[in-house]
């Protein structure tokens, strides 16, 4: 019995969804193999998830999931939040 699987890898501007047809009890390295074969992934990745769920490569796929490559942060959330605030301080202050 055959699975229908996604593997999904974004960029800040662009986003590339590979749609694979993989055996039931495929694991997640499965569908990166599958998928690096018709597009454009990337060799290594900081991160790998299920539905937003953190994975290995050894978690085991069901039919319909979807596989995120994460990418590493360009920022720190909390530096850039902190950033924006100082700012937004600075601006609403009156001279």
């Amino acid at each position: 019995m055959k699975i229908r699987v996604e593997v999904v890898y974004a960029l800040a501007d662009s986003q590339t969804i590979i749609a694979v047809e993989l055996e039931q009890g495929a694991r997640v390295a499965d569908a990166l193999a599958a998928a690096s074969l018709q597009g454009e992934l990337p060799v290594t990745a900081p991160g790998l998830g299920v539905w937003g769920v953190p994975a290995s490569l050894d978690t085991e796929l069901r039919d319909c999931d979807r596989v995120e490559i994460y990418r590493e942060l360009v920022a720190d959330p909390k530096h850039a939040r902190r950033q924006r605030a100082k700012q937004q301080r600075g601006a609403n202050t009156r001279r």
